[in-house]
């Protein structure tokens, strides 16, 4: 599918900044795995090196916000949960 993989980290890096999506979200859309998405970027460093940077800042604030995310999934599990209760 990808003539390079220089080419694959590059088309990766311009999607996650321009998305602001996450590792998981970018290795769903291009059908990869994390681990893939995670070394694409460390190549980026050597090929694209403005573009790593970028990268670098969105997956920062992905990361730093990766606890707020996961409280709010359990949230609206446990309001679920209530939802269901109530009409049972």
């Amino acid at each position: 599918m990808w003539d390079s993989i220089e080419r694959r980290a590059i088309v990766c890096g311009e999607y996650i900044v321009r998305t602001g999506c996450t590792v998981r979200a970018c290795a769903q859309r291009f059908g990869m795995s994390k681990s893939t998405v995670h070394k694409d970027t460390e190549r980026l460093e050597k090929c694209d090196p403005a573009l790593y940077e970028k990268v670098r800042k969105v997956l920062g604030v992905n990361l730093r916000e990766r606890h707020l995310r996961g409280g709010d999934a359990t949230r609206r599990m446990y309001a679920q949960r209530r939802e269901r209760e109530k009409h049972t």
